[in-house]
C-alpha cells in the first residue's frame, strides 16, 4: 500500500517536459501557418497571443543567427563601395556635343562665332611648354590663376574660358585641361577644318604651376623669334608653319594685341586662304596709330603681322607655304598632325597615341 502511494506521488509531482517550439514548427501544417499570420488583426485575443508568441520565437532565432553571423565575422558591417566614374569616349562626345550646340546658340562673338578664340585658348594654354625643363603646356590648365591669365599674349581669352564655364557645371567630372583642349578641337572640326585625333588625361594643378610671360609668340617678331619660340616647344621648321595657319581663323583686336582686323576673307571657317593670300596678294606697311602690321593692296581690309610675313621673307618657311597655298588636303593633314602634337606637349598620358578619339561634328 505505502508502495502504491509512493508510486502515485512520483507520477503527480514528476516535472511536464518544456514546451518545445521545434516539435510545433514540425508539426504546424505549413499552410495552417500562413493562414493563421493572414488573420493576425482580425482573430481573438487568445489566438492572435498564440500566433504572436510563435512569431517571435522565430524572430528571436532570426536575430540570433545574424548575431552569430555579425560576430563570427569580426563585428564588421561590410558595405560594398561602388566604382569611381570612369568617363567612356560616349562621355566626352556628349560634352563635345555641348561645346558644338553653344557654338551655334551663341552668335553675339566676332564675326558670329566664338569657335576662333576657343582655338586661341586651346593654342595658347598648350604652347608655354618648355622641352628642357619639362614645364607648360595643356596639362594644368594655369592660365585660371594670375600671373598667367594676365599676361600680354592672353588678352581676351577670358571670353573663352567664361565661354566654357556653363559646360564645365554640366560635365564637373572634366578637367579644365582637357575641356580647353577639346573646346579647341571642337571648334576647329565645326567651323569645317579637319578632324583632330584627342585624348584625355590632363590634371588641373594650382597657381604655383604657372608658367613665367615670353613663351607665346610675340607678332611684332621676325623668323628668328619663330624659330625660338616653337623649338623650344620641339617643333621643326614644316611644323612651325602649318601651326601659323591657325590665323585663317579669327581677327586681331587693338584692345588686346594692339594689331587691328581679321587675315583673310572667312575668319569663321578654316582654309588655306591665310597661306594664299601670303603668296598671291600684295602686302604693304598700314599706315595708322597702332603697332606695325600689313594691310593687303586690293582691299584694304585684311591684315598680316610682322611673324605672318616673315614666313615668306625666310626660304625655309617659305616653301611649306607655298605647299600649302597649292594643296589644302595637304594643309588639313598636317596641320592635324601638329596640331595634336601641340595640345599633348607635356601631359603624363597614361593612354597610348593610339587609343585617341575622333569625334562626330553635330549634325
Amino acid at each position: 500500500m505505502a508502495s502504491a502511494a509512493r508510486s502515485l506521488t512520483r507520477a503527480v509531482t514528476r516535472p511536464k517536459p518544456a514546451f518545445s517550439c521545434r516539435l510545433i514548427a514540425r508539426t504546424v501544417p505549413a499552410q495552417s501557418f500562413r493562414n493563421s499570420s493572414r488573420r493576425g488583426y482580425s482573430s481573438e485575443a487568445k489566438s492572435g497571443k498564440s500566433s504572436n508568441g510563435l512569431l517571435w520565437g522565430i524572430a528571436l532565432a532570426a536575430a540570433g543567427g545574424a548575431g552569430a553571423y555579425f560576430y563570427l565575422n569580426g563585428g564588421e558591417v561590410k558595405v560594398k563601395t561602388p566604382a569611381p566614374f570612369v568617363p567612356t569616349k560616349e562621355d566626352y562626345q556628349k560634352v563635345y556635343n555641348e561645346i558644338a550646340r553653344l557654338l551655334v546658340e551663341k552668335d553675339d562673338y566676332d564675326d558670329g562665332s566664338y569657335g576662333p578664340v576657343l582655338v586661341r585658348l586651346a593654342w595658347h594654354a598648350s604652347g608655354t611648354y618648355d622641352k628642357d625643363t619639362g614645364t607648360g603646356g595643356s596639362n594644368g590648365a594655369t592660365m585660371r590663376f594670375a600671373p598667367e591669365s594676365d599676361h600680354g599674349a592672353n588678352a581676351g581669352l577670358k571670353f573663352a574660358r567664361d565661354f566654357l564655364e556653363p559646360v564645365k557645371e554640366k560635365f564637373p567630372w572634366i578637367t579644365y585641361s582637357d575641356l580647353w583642349t577639346l573646346g579647341g578641337v571642337c571648334a576647329i572640326q565645326e567651323m569645317q577644318g579637319p578632324a583632330i585625333p584627342w585624348r584625355p588625361g590632363r590634371q588641373d594643378m594650382d597657381f604655383s604651376a604657372c608658367t613665367p610671360d615670353g613663351r607665346l609668340p610675340d607678332a611684332s617678331k621676325d623668323q628668328k623669334h619663330i624659330r625660338a619660340i616653337f623649338g623650344r616647344m620641339g617643333f621643326d621648321e614644316r611644323e612651325m608653319v602649318a601651326l601659323s595657319g591657325a590665323h585663317s581663323l579669327g581677327r586681331a583686336h587693338t584692345d588686346r594685341s594692339g594689331y587691328d582686323g581679321p587675315w583673310d576673307f572667312s575668319p569663321t571657317v578654316f582654309t588655306n586662304e591665310f597661306f594664299r593670300l601670303l603668296v598671291d596678294e600684295k602686302w604693304s606697311g598700314r599706315k595708322w596709330n597702332g603697332p606695325a602690321q600689313y594691310t593687303d593692296k586690293t582691299t584694304s581690309t585684311l591684315m598680316m603681322l610682322p611673324t605672318d610675313i616673315a614666313l615668306v621673307k625666310d626660304k625655309e618657311f617659305k616653301k611649306h607655304v607655298e605647299r600649302y597655298a597649292k594643296d589644302s588636303e595637304t594643309f588639313f593633314k598636317e596641320f592635324s598632325d601638329v596640331f595634336v602634337k601641340l595640345l599633348e606637349l607635356g601631359v603624363p598620358f597614361t593612354s597610348k597615341a593610339e587609343d585617341r578619339w575622333t569625334f562626330k561634328t553635330l549634325e
